[in-house]
């Protein structure tokens, strides 16, 4: 098959080629040629700006496309109709953040989306994050009816990722000592293993499947408590889990999952409970939690020893917050 891949450096994205090339593919990338532009050197690479359209790939023609890094619904607009007529399959790579409401506990694919009509949105802007991808997954759908495969993923985790969200958990197990726990060990947890999320994209792209599936797993419900847990048997390490109320975090101005990993306040009952089921009957699988950790960590472990995670809590102040949190339970 001839692929397309709209990005394909970043961390989906060169777990996408990765799984291609191991399928045979013939793939070609379009990016900026900012990120790791070093991979792939046996791929064809276009190098281009989104913001200026597409010409770069006039008169080509590929089999399908997959648009791992679309955050302007206008920029998707584009992509779409002018690939319509060289392409015969369109993935866009979504997000489950496209829902309008996270106070209830079933969502589905067929749960409303978060309204929103704003073509050129700032994408750096995270507050309109959903609302864009809601936007450009109608707009891809518009330019190529029948022919999209829209796959909206929750948090994405494994080696590579660039935002820490994951990675903070096993990172900071390892170092032992008494951990800082997010509310209640038995909070239900929910993300997917970017090498998953791409065996499973290539999979659907090679059988041409169109519609909407939320994709994030695990199987079976997960709680956080376990996430630690597992960690820890990982690890190998000594480690303390300090579980520390939701008002106590919200009292002292801890973001939820920047600062605080996987979580978020107790009314967004249904963040974690996404309906996966559709996609799981189309083959997604998962695999086990334990080699995600492990993974992750053994890549973590390669980063210069003066890194800094982009998020968690900083070791002061999880400090800080640990002493604050014993002393308001002893006055009580």
């Amino acid at each position: 098959m001839k692929l397309l891949i709209l990005g394909g450096t970043g961390f989906l994205g060169r777990h996408l080629v990765e799984t291609a090339l191991e399928r045979g593919h013939t793939i070609t990338l379009f990016n900026r040629g900012q990120t790791d532009p070093e991979l792939f050197p046996q791929v064809e690479q276009i190098h281009g700006n989104r913001a200026n359209g597409l010409r770069e790939l006039n008169g080509r023609a590929w089999d399908a496309v997959i648009d791992s890094n679309g955050q302007v619904p206008r920029h998707v607009s584009e992509s779409a109709h002018l690939l319509a007529e060289y392409c015969e399959h369109y993935t866009f790579i979504s997000t489950t953040s496209v829902y309008a409401d996270y106070t209830v506990a079933h969502i589905d694919e067929s749960s409303p989306v978060i309204p929103f009509d704003d073509l050129d949105a700032d994408a750096s802007n995270m507050a309109t994050y959903g609302g864009r991808k809601a936007l450009a997954e109608r707009l891809a759908a518009e330019a190529m009816p029948g022919r999209v495969l829209v796959i909206r993923p929750g948090l994405i985790v494994g080696p590579y990722d660039p935002t820490d969200r994951f990675t903070y958990w096993p990172h900071r197990v390892t170092k032992g000592g008494q951990i800082l726990a997010p509310d209640n060990p038995e909070r239900p947890v929910q993300f997917i293993d970017a090498r998953d999320l791409a065996a499973w994209t290539l999979a659907m792209v090679e059988s041409r499947q169109v519609g909407t599936y939320n994709a994030k797993g695990p199987t079976d419900t997960l709680s956080i408590g376990q996430l630690l847990e597992a960690c820890r048997e990982v690890s190998g390490n000594v480690a303390s889990f300090t579980w520390v109320d939701e008002a106590f975090l919200q009292g002292h101005d801890v973001a939820p999952y920047r600062q605080m990993p996987l979580w978020v306040p107790s009314e967004m009952v249904g963040f974690s409970r996404v309906d996966c089921r559709k996609a799981i009957a189309a083959g997604l699988r998962f695999r086990p939690l334990k080699e995600t950790i492990q993974d992750t960590l053994t890549w973590d472990m390669r980063r210069p020893s003066d890194y800094v995670l982009r998020a968690g809590l900083a070791p002061d102040h999880e400090l800080e917050l640990l002493r604050q949190w014993t002393l308001a339970r002893d006055e009580h």
